[in-house]
């Protein structure tokens, strides 16, 4: 006998496959939406992926990465993930879209201020350097806005 009787798992299967089908062809021709509103990114999101791209940085150093390339694809990286999960939006900044030169400075900044503090002896000193300095600076801008505020108050 050339063919045989269809095995009773075969005939219960076909007619579910059949019901699915359509779902997984229609499925196949929809169009991803890329006008849905992106959540904006919150604390615990930078958070992660400050650590996530110092955490890249150390690796690289270990592997034999120069610091400039390491740093470079890690802020990279953070910045592709703040713009495709979140729009390009980050809640402590702005209630609108960042232009990209913006989150590559900031991504750069916290990648590399993580980096220091997860793998301080493998960071170059002229980084940890210049990082001390931008810190020392933003603590005094921050200080005299402080003063101007209090002030204007009076």
């Amino acid at each position: 006998m050339l063919v045989r009787k269809p095995s009773l798992i075969f005939k219960k299967l076909i007619p579910g496959l059949a019901f699915l089908f359509p779902v997984i062809f229609l499925g196949i021709f929809e169009k991803p939406s890329f006008s849905e509103q992106k959540d904006p990114a919150n604390k615990d999101d930078v958070f992660l992926y400050r650590g996530i791209g110092g955490t890249f940085i150390c690796n690289s150093l270990s592997a034999g990465i120069e610091f400039p390339k390491a740093a470079g694809i890690a802020s990279a990286t953070y910045v592709q993930v703040l713009e495709g999960k979140h729009g390009g939006v980050v809640t402590d900044v702005s209630s609108e879209k960042l232009p990209r030169e913006t989150l590559f400075r900031g991504a750069e900044f916290q990648v590399v201020t993580a980096a220091i503090q997860f793998c301080p002896d493998r960071v170059p000193e002229e980084v940890k350097k210049k990082v001390a300095k931008a810190l020392e600076e933003t603590s005094e801008k921050n200080k005299s806005t402080k003063k101007k505020k209090k002030k204007k108050k009076r």
